[in-house]
C-alpha cells in the first residue's frame, strides 16, 4: 500500500502553503553552523518552518517507501533500525518549532499548528496502518528470540512492534478508516484546547482602579500589576492575569476578600465562561472520542488502553494508590481548615472560609504557628542565586559544571540564559537554556523540553542534547530583583531534575529514549529534595541587599513549616488525578455529558472539602486534555512514592551528596532512557521495590 492519504494531505498542504520543494536559504536544509549546532532562531521564518516540515514529511515518506520496497528479507537493520532512524529532517524542524510554539506563540505559529495537525495525523497513520510495513516489522518480531540483539535493540524492536499494534495495525480496513478519523479529530481538538487555555491564562485580567484595594500585597507585586496595566493600555490601574506569579500573590497576601474572590474565580474558571475560548464542549468531545478509540482498539475504556504500557498497568492500581493517600490528606486538610477558622475569629469575623480564603488564612496560620513570613524568606531567594544553588547540587552529586554561553549562541528569547553543561571528564554533555519569566505567547506553568534530543550520528559520535526549562517565575520589580517564593524555588529544582535526565540520557536509538509516563517524574521530583536542605541553602540563599547568608534560625523555620499546607496541596493534586481517571474509565458517555458537573459530582461523593478545588479543573487541565498526561496525572503521586523512597537512599548514608548513591542513580535511572522498564530501573538503583512510607512521612500524612 502506498501513502495515498499522506499524498492527498501533502497535496492539500501545497495548495494551502505553496510548493513544498526545497528553496534556497532555508536554514533547516543544511547543517546549523552556530556553536553546538544550535538553530539560528533569528533567521527562521514561519515559512521556513512550514516548508521544512512539509519537506520532512516527504523525506520520511520516501525513507519508509524504501523499507517497503526492499526486496531482502526483513531484518533488524533494514526494517527496525531503518524505521527508527527515519524522519531526521522532520525531527529537526519539529524539534525547533515545538519549544518555540509553546513559549513564544504567535498568531502565525498557532495557525501553522492548526493547518499541519491533520497532515501530521494522516502521516502517522499512513505509517502505522500500513499492512505491508507491519508485516515486515512482525516478521522480525516473531523471530526475536533467535536474533543476537543487545538489550537496547530488544527494547527498540518491542517498542516499534507495539507502536504498530497500538496504532491500529491489527484492525480491519473499515476499523482503520474509523481510527484515522478519530486520530485526526482528536489531534485538532487537543490543539484547540491548548490554544484556548493559553489565551485564557494570558488574556484573562482582573483590573483594579485604586492601590488601596491592594492592601497587604507586596510592593513588588503591586509594581508588576501597574506595569501590566500600562502595557495593556490601562495606565494608572493595576491588572492581574492568570499566570500564577501574577494571581497567586493576590490570593495569598491581599486583605481585600472581594478581590481575592474575583481572582480565584477567574483562575479556576479558565475555559469555563461561555466565551469563544470555552473548553467545556471541546473537553466532552475529547473524552468521547478517546473512549470510542479505546473501544475500537478492543478495550473497555480509555484508561485501560493507556495504562497497559505504564508502571501502574491498570486503573485499579492507580485508584489503590490514590485512595491510600486521600483519607489522610483530607484529614490533614480539615485540620488546616480549623486553623483557618481560628484565624478568621482572631480578626473578629464570623464566616465560613471559602476557596479564595484558603491561601490567605493558611499563610496567616503558618506565620502564627511557625513565626515565618514567606515574603521575608523571598528576600533570600533571588533567582540567579537560586540557579547557582541548583547548579551546585548537580555538581556535588554528579560532578557536572555549567559555563554560561548566552552571548555566544543564538537566542530564541532575549531573557533566556544559555549554558554549556560539562561532564566530570571535561567533555561537553549538553547545552541548557533557562527561560524563567512569563510573557505573552508563553504557556502557563513550567515544563522541560528540548530543541534536540540526545542521539548518535552514523559514525558513532554522541550528539549532545539542547535542553530547555520554561518557567513562569516572579519578575524583577522596582528596586527589587526577581525574588522567588518557596514554591517557585521548588519548581525550579523540579524542572532542572527533568533537564538532568535529558543531559545524562545515553541511548543509540530514538525508540529507546522514552520512559513510562509514571516514571518520568522521578528525576524531577527527587531533585526537589535538595532545594531546602541547610547545606544547599547556605550556598544560594543570600539576601538580595546585603548578601547575608540566610540565618540558621530562618532555615529551621523553613524546615519546621515545610509540611504545613500539605493537606491542601495533596488534596488538590489528588482531586485532579482522580477526576482525570474518572473521566477515562467511563464506558459510556451521553451526548449531553457535562464535564464540570461530573467533576463536582465525583469529588463531592469522595468528601472533598468545599474550599478545595482540583489543582486543574477539566476546562483548564492541559495535562490530560492536551494529551500528554491522559489518564496519567496520577503519575506525579506515583513518582512521589519513588522519589521519596529514593531520596532515603541518600539520607540513610548520612550524606545527602553520597557519591556512590549518586553514581548509582545516574547509572540506573538517569542514563538508560527506556532501555529497561521503570520498575527494573528502580530496583537496579534501590535494590528493592519502592515503599510508600517515605511519601506519607514527607507530606506529614503518616
Amino acid at each position: 500500500m502506498k501513502f495515498k492519504n499522506q499524498m492527498l494531505a501533502a497535496a492539500v498542504a501545497v495548495a494551502l502553503f505553496g510548493c513544498a520543494e526545497q528553496k534556497p536559504g532555508n536554514p533547516f536544509f543544511s547543517d546549523f553552523t552556530a556553536p553546538f549546532g544550535i538553530a539560528p532562531f533569528e533567521e527562521i521564518t514561519i515559512d521556513h518552518y512550514r516548508e521544512g516540515m512539509l519537506k520532512g514529511l516527504e523525506e520520511q515518506k520516501k525513507e519508509v517507501e524504501a523499507i517497503l520496497n526492499n526486496a531482502e528479507e526483513p531484518t533488524f537493520e533494514n526494517t527496525i533500525k531503518a524505521l527508527d532512524q527515519s524522519g531526521e529532517l522532520l525531527r529537526k524542524v519539529r524539534g525547533t518549532f515545538g519549544p518555540i510554539s509553546s513559549s513564544n506563540a504567535t498568531d502565525e505559529t498557532r495557525a501553522l499548528q492548526k493547518e499541519l495537525s491533520p497532515i501530521f495525523s494522516a502521516h502517522n497513520d499512513d505509517i502505522y496502518l500500513n499492512p505491508t510495513l507491519f508485516a515486515r516489522v512482525k516478521a522480525v518480531y516473531d523471530v526475536r528470540q533467535d536474533l543476537q540483539l543487545t538489550d537496547e535493540e530488544k527494547t527498540v524492536l518491542k517498542n516499534i512492534y507495539e507502536r504498530f499494534v497500538d496504532g491500529g495495525a491489527l484492525l480491519n480496513d473499515e476499523q482503520k478508516a474509523e481510527l484515522r478519523k478519530l486520530n485526526s479529530e482528536l489531534s485538532m481538538l487537543e490543539l484547540q484546547f491548548g490554544q484556548n487555555l493559553t489565551h485564557e491564562t494570558n488574556k484573562t485580567f482582573v483590573t483594579v482602579d485604586n492601590v488601596e484595594e491592594l492592601d497587604g500585597l507586596p510592593q513588588a507585586n503591586i509594581d508588576a500589576a501597574a506595569k501590566m496595566a500600562e502595557v495593556n493600555g490601562q495606565p494608572g490601574k493595576y491588572m492581574f492575569n492568570m499566570q500564577r506569579p501574577s494571581c497567586n500573590p493576590v490570593l495569598q497576601y491581599c486583605h481585600n476578600r472581594e478581590l481575592r474572590e474575583k481572582v480565584y474565580n477567574a483562575y479556576y474558571n479558565r475555559g469555563n465562561t461561555g466565551n469563544e475560548y470555552d473548553n467545556k464542549e471541546i473537553s466532552r468531545q475529547i473524552v468521547t472520542l478517546r473512549l470510542q478509540k479505546a473501544k475500537l482498539m478492543g478495550y473497555n475504556n480509555c484508561a485501560e488502553m493507556i495504562l497497559k504500557d505504564r508502571m501502574a498497568k491498570t486503573p485499579d492500581a492507580v485508584y489503590n494508590l490514590l485512595n491510600q493517600i486521600w483519607e489522610p490528606a483530607v484529614k490533614k486538610a480539615k485540620e488546616e481548615l480549623n486553623d483557618i477558622r481560628a484565624e478568621i475569629k482572631k480578626e473578629g469575623k464570623n464566616f465560613e472560609p471559602a476557596g479564595w480564603d484558603y491561601m490567605y488564612y493558611l499563610d496567616k496560620a503558618k506565620k502564627a504557628k511557625f513565626n515565618i513570613n514567606e515574603s521575608v524568606v523571598s528576600e533570600y531567594l533571588e533567582i540567579n542565586n537560586v540557579m547557582q544553588g541548583i547548579f551546585h547540587v548537580a555538581n556535588k552529586l554528579y560532578g557536572v559544571t555549567f559555563k554560561e554561553i548566552t552571548a555566544e549562541v543564538p537566542a530564541y528569547e532575549a531573557l533566556a540564559k544559555a549554558y554549556e553543561v560539562i561532564d566530570k571528564d571535561g567533555k561537553t554533555l549538553a547545552v541548557f537554556y533557562s527561560d524563567n519569566f512569563p510573557r505573552d505567547g508563553k504557556g502557563a506553568g513550567a515544563w522541560c523540553t528540548s530543541f534536540r534530543g540526545q542521539s548518535y550520528d552514523e559514525n558513532g559520535n554522541r550528539i549532545i542534547p539542547i535542553v530547555v526549562n520554561c518557567c513562569n517565575m516572579t519578575v524583577a520589580s522596582g528596586d527589587k530583583p526577581a525574588l522567588q517564593t518557596i514554591d517557585n524555588v521548588r519548581t525550579l529544582f523540579h524542572e532542572f531534575g527533568h533537564a538532568l535526565h535529558s543531559f545524562f540520557r545515553d541511548v543509540q536509538y530514538n525508540s529507546a529514549s522514552g520512559v513510562e509516563r509514571d516514571f518520568v517524574e522521578l528525576p524531577s521530583q527527587i531533585n526537589e529534595h535538595w532545594a531546602f536542605e541547610p547545606a544547599v541553602l547556605n550556598v544560594y540563599a543570600k539576601h538580595y541587599k546585603t548578601g547575608e547568608i540566610i540565618p540558621m534560625e530562618l532555615v529551621k523555620k523553613i524546615q519546621e513549616s515545610g509540611q504545613y499546607g500539605n493537606g491542601f496541596a495533596t488534596v488538590e493534586n489528588l482531586a485532579a488525578s482522580l477526576v482525570d481517571m474518572d473521566l477515562h474509565v467511563l464506558t459510556e458517555i451521553p451526548d449531553d455529558f457535562d464535564v464540570m458537573a461530573y467533576e463536582q459530582e465525583k469529588l463531592k461523593a469522595r468528601g472533598i472539602p468545599s474550599q478545595i478545588l482540583p489543582r486543574y479543573r477539566v476546562t483548564n487541565f492541559s495535562h490530560t486534555m492536551g494529551g500528554g498526561y491522559t489518564a496519567g496525572y496520577y503519575s506525579y503521586k506515583w513518582a512521589e512514592v519513588l522519589d521519596c523512597d529514593a531520596y532515603q537512599a541518600f539520607v540513610e548514608t548520612g550524606d545527602i551528596f553520597n557519591q556512590e548513591v549518586a553514581e548509582k542513580f545516574r547509572k540506573y535511572v538517569l542514563t538508560p532512557g527506556g532501555i529497561d522498564d521503570g520498575m527494573t530501573m528502580y530496583n537496579n538503583f534501590r535494590g528493592r521495590d519502592p515503599q510508600i512510607d517515605a511519601l506519607l512521612e514527607n507530606n506529614g500524612l503518616k
